[in-house]
């Protein structure tokens, strides 16, 4: 009789659940015996059914154990937030995917040198280029930014030098350095590094310079360096340039030609059929330095020396030497294979200097100097009402004069110590004024001061002041035009008493060589051109 009913009470049990799960947890719990399992179909579903009702102690705990499971089994299901760990059996634990990811942004201390040897040690990103470094040090030194500053690669064993470019990531390119190598970064302005996108007449002459197809009519230079940065035409550079023989001392005289392929040489004269030409170098996995002491340190026939050096250490068995005839021939091969080795990448490079990867670029750190520059405007208070003064050349008159007017003051406190009278005293005090000026620099001599500007890049109006080495009495005014330094001489003349700087023979004459400097970077005058940039050694 008892085995009947609970054989009816559980059909009764199983019709509910298959008509509701709500009825199947009621009956559960009623009954005591049952739960969610018990919709599954299983072999031992009924043998279940036939078990003896438990007691009413067992019975609590039981249908507490049952209701907390079917709470659980109600839980909706949660996505696994870590699937590469469900590995299958056959992987290996310890696998690479476990492990985190090394992180990209690394830091790491670099060490940069100026001009005059000083140096900065800078915690720096794995990730940031050449720009960022650049940009780094302007705003911690507070420069003004006028995109010519620049990281230069300075391997003094073998004397080489080379721009970094904006792009290049730094870290990389010290990976490179062997560990026993004294290599340096030298921070430093370098006016040419895009003045061939300003002016590309100065670089590309047209002795050196030729074209697989012919076109009609003449080619400006503008087009030529549009077609460097294309993939589709490409101009030639050709010409003869001394190479050192592989292993040997000796330099022999080649005619050279160069394609967007790379560089080769002609075995027979000057000819470019395919027969003739033999493959010299490439630009991919190589780069372009410049020779700093080509003559003294390889034995070459000038100075005007370049390379190619592999990307990855190597001796100076691996470098593979040129030497032009003259600096403009240099400058043109030079320019030429960081056109076709970079292409439109220098001319982004060019247009936007800020584009940085790292964190340092000038997006995240607001500019000290740079671009309040252009936010300033010339104003005139002469009159009742105030005026902007819109004419540049105007603007920068007024501010000529009034620095003139503002320094004749200070000479005459510094000289005088208040009695403005003794007129020898103020004159001795105007002929040292140009000392503290960043233009000047004293007791160098006349290579010294060609390496400088060279260094700095030989574009139009790039100057310097020295002291003359043979007349001690004298000055001496170097600077650079088409692609050549010139040296003038300031002349000192005596009229009633008082000194006087003239640089054509005194026809003009200024109290001091600030206002000579000034005069002529306002004026051309004598010379080929205005002065425009001045060489500086900046400390760090």
């Amino acid at each position: 009789m008892t085995t009947s009913l609970q054989d009816g009470q559980s059909a009764a049990g199983r019709a509910a659940a298959r008509d509701s799960p709500l009825a199947t947890q009621v009956c559960g719990v009623a009954q005591g015996r049952g739960d969610a399992r018990d919709l599954a179909p299983a072999p031992w579903l009924h043998a279940r059914a036939l078990l003896p009702p438990p007691d009413g102690t067992r019975g609590c705990a039981a249908d507490r154990r049952k209701k907390k499971d079917l709470d659980v089994l109600e839980m909706p299901s949660i996505p696994n937030p870590f699937p590469e760990l469900c590995c299958s059996p056959f992987t290996s634990v310890l696998s690479a995917g476990l492990f985190p990811k090394a992180n990209s942004r690394k830091k790491q201390v670099i060490k940069v040198y100026s001009e005059d040897e000083t140096s900065r040690a800078l915690e720096v990103p794995s990730d940031i280029t050449a720009r960022d470094v650049c940009q780094l040090l302007i705003l911690k030194n507070h420069y003004i930014d006028d995109h010519s500053w620049t990281l230069f690669e300075h391997l003094p064993h073998i004397g080489l030098e080379r721009t970094i470019e904006d792009h290049e990531l730094v870290i990389e390119v010290l990976s490179n350095w062997g560990m026993e190598e004294e290599n340096k970064l030298y921070f430093r302005k370098n006016y040419a590094k895009y003045e061939f996108f300003k002016n590309p007449m100065y670089f590309f002459p047209e002795h050196m310079v030729s074209f697989a197809t012919e076109f009609n009519g003449e080619i400006s230079p503008t087009q030529i360096l549009q077609m460097f940065l294309s993939s589709s035409t490409y101009p030639e550079i050709h010409g003869f340039l001394h190479a050192k023989e592989q292993g040997k001392k000796s330099w022999k005289r080649i005619y050279f030609l160069l394609r967007r392929s790379g560089l080769y040489f002609s075995t027979k004269g000057t000819s470019k059929e395919p027969r003739h030409l033999q493959f010299f170098s490439e630009f991919g996995n190589s780069d372009i330095y410049v020779s700093l002491a080509g003559k003294k340190k390889h034995g070459a026939p000038t100075n005007y020396g370049f390379c190619f050096k592999p990307n990855k250490a190597g001796g100076p068995r691996d470098l593979k030497m040129l030497c032009a005839e003259e600096e403009q021939s240099r400058t043109c091969w030079v320019t030429a294979i960081r056109l076709l080795k970079y292409g439109m990448q220098l001319y982004q490079n060019y247009m936007h200097p800020y584009q940085g990867r790292s964190g340092c670029s000038s997006q995240s750190v607001s500019p000290m100097r740079s671009i309040s520059e252009n936010s300033l405007v010339a104003m005139d208070f002469s009159g009742q009402k105030s005026r902007v003064i819109e004419n540049p050349t105007e603007a920068l008159s007024v501010a000529v004069e009034e620095g003139l007017a503002w320094r004749k003051k200070g000479c005459l406190r510094l000289g005088t110590h208040g009695s403005p009278t003794a007129s020898s005293q103020s004159s001795a005090t105007n002929m040292a004024i140009h000392r503290s000026q960043p233009w000047f620099h004293h007791k160098i001599s006349r290579e010294e001061a060609q390496r400088l500007i060279i260094q700095q890049g030989l574009v139009d109006g790039v100057f310097l002041v020295r002291d003359s080495q043979s007349n001690p009495k004298t000055f001496v005014l170097s600077m650079s035009h088409g692609q050549k330094i010139k040296h003038f001489q300031i002349i000192p003349v005596e009229d009633d008493g008082e000194m006087f700087h003239t640089l054509d023979d005194g026809h003009t004459r200024f109290t001091d060589l600030i206002q000579l400097v000034e005069f002529y970077q306002l004026n051309k005058g004598v010379l080929p051109c205005k002065l425009k940039h001045y060489c500086a050694r900046i400390a760090l």
